[in-house]
């Protein structure tokens, strides 16, 4: 670590969107590392029921008739009722009681919270789907066993009726539930830049607080907008899992899921997507000066990042889209933003854009416009 705990300048120049609300300061710090400006708005905060008498009740029952199985379904649902346990000075007792329990993980982080407090996991749905989890204990056989069921946020997920209908005694938990955005025009807003080019990535760790943000974009009007940046590649939507991306592929956005299910593994996606050299990485262009990048903050030539004003962005985005083509002084002068409305803004835009990264990557076209001086023309 370097640089007061500058670890690399991969995103300098991009604005990241956290829509999470757990584990939001540690996805910022850890981006912010990297050179990302991170802005936080979550679409769904989580509202923890620690104090909730009901699910203190049936712990309670759990001690004194201890079950079979325990069915983890998130990994902060987990140690929420860990925590409760041990607020109430139920821990130990029920530490006790689900001792020789057989856990059941529905995905690596469920996984991970039951070997944090101490137990191991028998089984773990690699699909982190609830109906992959239900269907394997029912095949394996669940009657007459006593089945702890701890659910997710969005609510019901069909477990305890599945398995009730195949005998079991269920005993159902929800440790948390999903609220609304502690900041609705910080959503709001940033669905909106996020359409206007002016945010690069947006991280999505729930499945319900991706919904929640579709619903925000569409509301907006701006959903349209968003999918066409996302297939072009220009924004980054990046889940840490398959059911979280569930909800954006389903809308038709094109979304990247982290590899392990984990934070760790979300930030190396974003920082390899645009800092790797090749892969699942964001668009580029070789050009007579070098390759070229395009950030929200600004360009990327061969690797130097160069600041621009959102004018600047704006008109070399429209070159880069254009991907060699000529792009007429009508056509940027339509995207550069507060524009005078003739052709000596366009060529003013394009003077300062030089002057920033330099001669050989704007070429101009006489009486047609200007296009990307690309490496091949030459």
């Amino acid at each position: 670590m370097s640089r007061g705990g500058v670890l690399s300048d991969a995103l300098q120049g991009c604005a990241v969107v956290i829509a999470v609300d757990r584990r939001s300061g540690e996805l910022t710090a850890a981006l912010e590392r990297h050179g990302a400006q991170v802005r936080q708005a979550a679409a769904l905060t989580i509202v923890p029921h620690i104090d909730d008498t009901a699910l203190l009740a049936r712990t309670r029952e759990l001690i004194v008739d201890p079950p079979d199985i325990v069915v983890v379904t998130t990994g902060v649902g987990f140690r929420g009722w860990i925590d409760a346990a041990l607020e109430a000075g139920l821990d130990e007792e029920l530490t006790a009681a689900l001792a020789d329990a057989r856990f059941v993980a529905r995905g690596p982080k469920a996984r991970g919270a039951i070997q944090q407090a101490g137990f191991v996991a028998d089984w773990v749905a690699e699909s982190e789907t609830s109906s992959d989890l239900g269907d394997y204990l029912i095949a394996q056989g669940v009657r007459g066993r006593r089945i702890v069921v701890q659910h997710h946020g969005a609510g019901a997920d069909g477990l305890d009726e599945a398995f009730a209908a195949a005998g079991a005694d269920v005993v159902s938990l929800t440790v948390y539930r999903w609220g609304p955005p502690a900041d609705p025009e910080a959503v709001r807003r940033t669905v909106r830049q996020v359409a206007d080019g002016e945010v690069d990535a947006v991280l999505f760790t729930s499945a319900p607080g991706a919904a929640q943000w579709l619903i925000e974009a569409a509301d907006a009007g701006v959903l349209a907008d968003i999918r066409r940046r996302s297939v072009a590649g220009r924004m980054l939507l990046a889940a840490v899992g398959p059911v979280t991306a569930a909800p954006l592929a389903d809308a038709g956005l094109m979304t990247l899921t982290a590899e392990r299910g984990r934070l760790g593994s979300l930030v190396r996606l974003v920082v390899g997507y645009f800092g790797g050299p090749g892969g699942r990485t964001a668009p580029r262009l070789r050009t007579a000066a070098g390759v070229l990048q395009l950030r929200s903050g600004g360009a990327v030539l061969d690797g130097r990042f160069v600041p621009l004003s959102r004018a600047g962005v704006s008109l070399l985005g429209a070159l880069f889209d254009a991907a060699g083509d000529v792009v007429s002084r009508a056509q940027l002068l339509d995207v550069l933003p507060r524009s005078s409305g003739d052709d000596h803004a366009v060529e003013m835009a394009v003077a300062r854009v030089r002057e920033a990264i330099g001669a050989g990557v704007i070429k101009t076209v006489i009486k047609r416009g200007y296009r990307l001086d690309l490496e091949e023309d030459a």
